[in-house]
């Protein structure tokens, strides 16, 4: 097979023959590490016949033969020295390539985050799930058994983790709980919005996370390194293991602020603003607040993301405050969107679109952000046209609300709880996982086809509660929980009015409120109300406090069963 590229540096790959090796200093290597020891197979070639074809060929050989399933530390050190020493790039092969990448995973632990070793192995083809504690453990064998055992074991201390937590023990007090979390802050992100269009104050939206743990639950100040579910183990970061009987996963997403070419350099200054973070919200309200005219660019990343509607919300306001300050005339306002669609309900376009053509926005759908230079005060968007071709667009601005890219967070991305997207793999009625029983998820690292909202995970901390304790047999109900998809997006399309969007699977319409009270299809001052007073009490005293009105779970039998 072909050389399966690990860095830029190593590949790995199968037994190399020696007629092989000019072919591979064609292909650039310079060296070649030999992890196969002679003898092992009856038409495997010597390291001397290696070696001899490789001198001819100008290539440097080295020998380093470990027998399968005995890779000891003192290997990994051997090859780590040998990476070195060796002229680069480097092709490293055994029978099948494994123990050439187990050396360079352990060889790595600790220079790289393991879930970037794994993930590297993985796209290689490689699964080093087998030595996932090792290369926690700085590439070494542990030699401390010791483990820390829980009933339930939560993973993340955001809003999903937190009011799961609290959804168990109002159901039933004498639990095991522990809840995995290195942040010391808790915040409300649906409050970022209000903040940037300076609403809110950034303080408003935190608390100490100490404040929220419930009582009687264990906190474990910690990273998570891995998942061994066959195990039911959780690998820390410094190798400690965490082990449980039923075991919850609520990490949220990442932000992939990377995955923009030269944001992470300009963020925060040079008109390039994003309410997705704590720190950044504020200064979406100064550029807004200083902006007397020009070019605001507002952009969508590809789904799915946190909140979708909170890009275009970031918009709404911002053109509100110009309206009212009588400078929205000189201001050219584009929403440039990786989708091809407003929003994802299509009830809820209408209304949105009155605001669009009151404000005066450009709708651009298919440009997916890819660069940015804040001194140049320019972006670079991929356009993709009906036929799927692609181009680079260059669009200048005074002003750049950007949400970045998202996926799962990378321990769970590249772990065997992982779907193909990388996200957690769970039943999207049940949300228990579809392979492993015993682990059940909710929040956005979930890959079901909800929105990822605060909302969610209020409605789905209930039904998580009650399976788990049904599981263990400490509740009498012999049908399962089941989350209909319900999730929630107040549109603040203006200073002073929402549109409430409320939603479940399949983009049906879900109100909770009668059309007297709030009419969901359109702009309300009384949803304002809910946004502004209502919610964010619901989020810190109901949500995270295990009381749930208006989220009780239902017990019908799924369309799944």
């Amino acid at each position: 097979m072909d050389p399966k590229r690990l860095t830029d540096q190593l590949a790995v790959r199968d037994q190399v023959r020696p007629e092989e090796i000019a072919a591979l200093k064609a292909a650039g290597f310079r060296s070649i590490i030999v992890n196969r020891p002679d003898g092992e197979g009856a038409d495997q070639p010597t390291f001397a016949e290696i070696e001899r074809a490789a001198r001819d060929a100008g290539i440097e050989a080295r020998y380093l033969p470990v027998e399968t399933g005995k890779v000891s530390d003192a290997d990994a050190a051997k090859f780590a020295a040998a990476m070195e020493e060796l002229p680069k790039p480097v092709v490293a092969f055994c029978r099948s390539g494994t123990r050439s990448t187990t050396l360079w995973a352990l060889s790595q632990a600790g220079q790289r985050p393991l879930p970037d070793i794994l993930a590297r192995a993985k796209a290689a083809g490689y699964d080093m799930s087998g030595v996932t504690r090792r290369i926690a453990n700085g590439g070494n064998v542990p030699t401390d058994p010791a483990e820390i055992s829980h009933d339930i074991v939560i993973v993340g201390a955001g809003a999903g983790g937190i009011a799961a937590a609290a959804s168990l023990l109002a159901r039933y007090r004498n639990l095991d709980i522990a809840i995995i979390d290195p942040a010391d802050i808790h915040y409300y992100q649906p409050g970022w919005t209000l903040v940037g269009g300076g609403v809110f104050r950034p303080q408003e939206t935190r608390r100490d996370m100490a404040s929220l743990i419930p009582e009687g639950v264990k906190w474990i100040r910690a990273a998570v390194a891995a998942f061994e579910p066959d195990a039911h183990a959780v690998i820390l970061e410094g190798c400690r293991v965490v082990k449980y009987k039923k075991l919850i996963v609520a990490p949220g997403l990442k932000l992939n602020w990377h995955g923009v070419e030269g944001l992470e350099q300009t963020l925060g200054r040079n008109g390039v603003t994003s309410n997705y973070r704590y720190d950044l919200a504020p200064y979406t309200w100064e550029l807004v607040k200083s902006l007397s005219g020009g070019t605001a660019l507002f952009t969508q990343p590809p789904m799915p993301i946190k909140c979708a509607g909170a890009p275009q919300k970031a918009m709404y306001l911002s053109c509100f405050e110009w309206e009212r300050r009588g400078t929205l005339k000189n201001t050219k306002v584009e929403f440039l969107n990786a989708g091809g669609v407003l929003f994802g309900v299509k009830d809820y376009v209408p209304a949105l679109m009155d605001y669009v053509k009151r404000y005066g926005i450009d709708l651009s759908f298919g440009h997916d952000l890819k660069k940015i230079d804040g001194s140049a005060k320019t972006a670079w968007f991929e356009t993709t046209d009906a036929e799927g071709n692609k181009e680079i667009v260059e669009r200048r601005f005074d002003m750049i609300h950007v949400v970045p890219p998202q996926t799962a967070p990378d321990f769970v991305r590249v772990s065997p709880l992982a779907n193909e997207a990388g996200w957690l793999e769970v039943d999207q009625w049940t949300l228990r996982h579809v392979r492993h029983h015993d682990v059940y998820g909710l929040g956005d690292v979930i890959g079901a086809p909800n929105a990822k909202t605060a909302a969610a995970a209020r409605k789905q901390a209930p039904v998580v509660a009650e399976n788990v304790l049904r599981d263990l047999g400490l509740i009498d109900e012999p049908r399962p929980a089941i989350y209909d998809g319900y999730g929630s997006c107040p549109l603040t399309v203006e200073r002073g009015k929402v549109v409430l969007a409320e939603f479940a699977y399949g983009g049906r319409r879900v109100p909770s409120f009668p059309k007297w009270f709030i009419d969901d299809l359109k702009p309300s001052r009384t949803a304002w109300l809910l946004k502004e007073k209502i919610l964010p009490p619901v989020y810190w005293q109901a949500m995270l406090k295990g009381r749930e009105p208006m989220a009780k779970p239902e017990h019908e039998t799924s369309p799944a069963a």
